[in-house]
């Protein structure tokens, strides 16, 4: 057979990276909803995680992020790959998850959940906020003093107390609204921040914001605001829900 001559052409939009848990049924949907296909370029890779997340599992997935990294196409011009794991994050460390992201994989910027969270209060000007996590307490702790640590005050957390990765992507939207509004009316907050790629948030943020009078903001929300930032995307490509959708970043 006679090879057919052809051209190589490049996609000019920009390639992101994402690297979810093995168990998050969540994250994969909600990113594609926010970044439309015009906007960017979408690759997802799996870390193994055990069913239940724990300090002992996190630590597990600590090993196996470079080489869920060399599963992304390693031809790619990566402008951004993030790990979808906030309390990994908190964990495992920003700088140590930024590291082992590189090892396996090129690309010009690593993004989490939690630096996104923080910059994304930061953005809007929030100094107070309560955390509403489907975790027990020692899987969120760090949490709390990655926030404290960036010079925010956290005068309050609410958890469902849940181990279960399979549980915590079934928590009824409604639980989730009802946990944001005991925490707002227990304290004086400037912003709720709900925690958990695995948590379906994208649909109540926008309700809760307007019942609350408050910025509501959640794990896939900021981590696709931030990686937009960083990959030098504009507000107009992307469809990411509540106040945040609406304020520019700084990469």
């Amino acid at each position: 057979m006679t090879p057919f001559p052809y051209e190589i052409a490049e996609d000019p939009r920009p390639r992101l990276g994402l690297i979810a848990l093995q168990v998050d049924e969540t994250i994969e949907e909600d990113f594609r909803g926010m970044f439309p296909r015009r906007a960017a370029r979408l690759h997802v890779s799996r870390v193994p995680s055990g069913a239940e997340l724990t300090p002992e599992t996190i630590a597990g997935m600590e090993d196996d992020l470079p080489a869920a990294a060399r599963l992304l196409p390693p031809a790619a011009r990566f402008e951004v790959i993030a790990y979808g794991c906030t309390s990994g994050t908190g964990q495992i460390g920003v700088e140590r998850v930024a590291e082992l992201i590189q090892t396996g994989a090129t690309t010009k910027a690593v993004s989490n959940p939690l630096s996104a969270a923080i910059a994304a209060l930061n953005a809007l000007g929030v100094s107070r906020a309560g955390i509403v996590s489907p975790y027990i307490d020692a899987v969120a702790a760090p949490i709390r003093a990655a926030f404290v640590d960036a010079g925010l005050s956290v005068p309050d957390m609410l958890g469902f107390g849940e181990e279960v990765e399979a549980r915590v992507a079934r928590i009824a939207p409604r639980s989730i609204c009802a946990a944001a509004h005991a925490l707002a009316e227990r304290n004086t907050l400037d912003a709720v921040f709900l925690s958990c790629t695995n948590l379906r948030t994208l649909d109540v943020i926008p309700l809760l914001e307007q019942q609350l009078g408050l910025p509501v903001l959640s794990s896939n929300q900021v981590l696709a605001w931030h990686m937009a930032a960083l990959a030098g995307l504009e507000l107009d490509d992307l469809e990411v829900p509540g106040q945040l959708g609406k304020k520019a970043a700084q990469p």
